[in-house]
């Protein structure tokens, strides 16, 4: 049950001198919460009280089962967009059938992220790579900015949920701007900022809502065309099973797949964050995939929309002090409350606040610096970086990120299938034998012997390359050559592919009378060259531990030492156990 239920372990040693941080850090987020998870839920195309809904089980389930001490979950800007441009697409022109399958979603979100988490998938986040997320996140920033900017300018623009298209919309009804949104907006984005920079403990959106409600209300603005949030449902949301098909199923899924990843890596990625600065080590990326998955699932049932880790909220969480997850009670005792008493007081609040909320929080996301640096160090990184940026914005977010996946994946599997191969010389004066393009006259190269060092494991997709790159070395040395040593101290593992191709290399080898000989192939790699056949077309006596050992026994076949030897050829088969 600890196991599955990490509360526990916490709970045991609890400190009561830890609540009142707790405390302060639940009703901080809670503030912060209720405006946010309003404004996202506008960003999802949802009535505003979904947000905070959405604030409510999935974090009393978190608190429950996650593993990070300050993450706090809830309603988030990108996966609020990726609701969206996944409902959007389906063309749902009835308002209740787009909440029925933005609650689904979420059920489906959950489903797959609680599944990853039993198979142990969690690594599978490994292969978003930092220039796919940074051009993903900054196209999706630029999308979410565009999308609110209708709310800003105070005109209507339905339907149209992608960059371009946005643009364009907007472009045809600049004539109509309503200045008072307009300078509400600005003036919202203006405040955030100034506050921000001022102090990180000034509640800024809190200040924000209530001096855009006071403005409206007093101004009387919503005579002049301002758009105000208007009536929010009170009450608590019902337990209530989601509504399915197997067409919305079929329908939903590829975007289920999406937002279950990419709110998997928002969290875990801000919970890494969070726990490297604690200098803490309970981070447990499987559990996170169950605290997820059942936090989505459970919160489907209670009229939920996806939700993960909030940069923004987990950001105030940790500066007010948190020290356990107990402070999510204290936030959702805090939404209870605004969902059961206060939901009058939002009726004033102008959507254009909310527009500049969101704005300022998804700004972040843009790090122009990340790809500068990019653009200076790694330009394949960077082309990637920009590939992802661009057909997010021209495709769309799921293509744009699961596009700048497989150029990743691509570009991977291209270093891997030419990685370096150098020629080693020996350093004059020592035992050391390095590359001999990178010390020049230092290194002493003999015409009788090639020593070679392969940087990476040997697989399918490089075999071939390894073989066309020794033999140009072989044909460089010429007839005076009489040996090659391979040292493999970079190679973990030889798949069967490259274990066929070494053989009959060694064979070519011997049948041409040059001697073969392999040094510092360490344990995986030894095990291999021991079971596959390559000793026995090896010979038992040209495994060395180190380089030099094999250059003296090319030169002297008795100078090999009798550990040396030992350890050369230890490995799983045998040894005792």
């Amino acid at each position: 049950m600890q196991g599955f239920l990490p509360s526990i372990h916490w709970l045991r040693s609890y400190k009561l001198s830890d609540l009142p941080k707790d405390l302060i850090a639940g009703i901080t987020v809670g503030v912060v919460i209720v405006p946010q998870g309003m404004a996202y839920a506008m960003l999802a195309g949802l009535p505003p009280e979904y947000g905070l809904y959405a604030s409510l089980v999935p974090l009393l389930i978190y608190l429950l089962m996650g593993t990070s001490r300050q993450l706090a979950i809830g309603p988030v800007a990108l996966d609020s967009l990726l609701v969206a441009v996944g409902l959007g697409s389906l063309g749902l022109v009835q308002p209740e059938n787009y909440i029925v399958a933005a609650i689904f979603l979420a059920f489906l979100v959950g489903a797959i992220q609680f599944l990853f988490g039993l198979l142990r998938m969690g690594f599978l986040v490994n292969f978003l790579s930092k220039p796919v997320i940074s051009g993903f996140t900054s196209a999706a920033a630029l999308i979410i900015i565009v999308s609110q900017l209708k709310h800003l300018l105070g005109v209507q623009l339905n339907g149209v949920s992608s960059f371009y298209p946005i643009l364009y919309g907007l472009a045809q009804k600049l004539e109509a701007t309503n200045v008072f949104d307009l300078s509400i907006g600005l003036l919202g984005i203006v405040l955030l900022l100034a506050l921000r920079k001022l102090s990180r403990r000034i509640p800024a959106v809190l200040l924000v809502v209530i001096l855009g409600i006071i403005a409206v209300y007093f101004f009387k603005l919503e005579g002049h065309g301002v758009q105000v949030v208007g009536r929010i449902p009170a009450g608590l949301p019902v337990f209530q099973v989601p509504t399915y098909s197997m067409e919305l199923f079929l329908e939903l899924w590829p975007f289920a797949l999406t937002l279950a990843l990419v709110g998997y890596l928002e969290a875990i990625s801000i919970a890494k964050g969070i726990a490297d600065k604690n200098d803490e080590d309970t981070l447990d990326a499987n559990q996170e995939l169950l605290a997820l998955g059942t936090a989505n699932m459970t919160g489907s049932f209670f009229q939920s929309y996806p939700v993960t880790g909030g940069f923004s909220r987990s950001a105030v969480n940790y500066e007010a002090g948190a020290k356990t997850n107990l402070f999510a009670l204290f936030t959702v005792i805090l939404v209870v409350i605004t969902l059961l008493f206060l939901t009058p007081l939002f009726y004033f609040l102008p959507n254009a606040v909310l527009a500049s909320i969101i704005i300022v929080a998804v700004i972040r996301l843009i790090d122009l610096a990340y790809a500068a640096d990019l653009w200076k160090r790694r330009k394949d990184e960077f082309a990637v970086l920009l590939l992802t940026f661009l057909l997010t914005l021209l495709l769309g977010i799921t293509q744009g990120i699961l596009i700048g996946i497989l150029f990743s994946l691509l570009l991977m599997v291209y270093r891997t299938s030419k990685p370096h191969f150098a020629v080693l010389g020996n350093i004059k004066g020592s035992d050391y034998y390095r590359n001999i393009n990178r010390f020049d006259d230092k290194v002493e190269v003999r015409e009788d012997l090639l020593i070679v060092r392969f940087d990476s494991q040997m697989y399918f997709g490089n075999a071939n390359y390894f073989k066309n790159q020794l033999s140009k070395f072989i044909v460089k040395k010429g007839p005076a050559l009489k040996a090659v040593i391979l040292n493999a101290e970079a190679i973990n593992y030889i798949d069967a592919s490259a274990t066929q191709m070494l053989i009959r290399v060694i064979r070519e080898l011997h049948a041409k009378n040059i001697n073969f000989y392999i040094a510092g192939a360490i344990g995986p790699a030894r095990d291999i060259i021991f079971n596959s056949g390559i000793i026995k077309e090896l010979g038992p006596d040209c495994l060395f531990v180190e380089t030099k050992e094999a250059v003296a026994y090319y030169d002297n076949p008795k100078a090999i030492s009798e550990i040396g030897s030992r350890l050369a050829h230890q490995n799983k088969g045998n040894r005792k156990e």
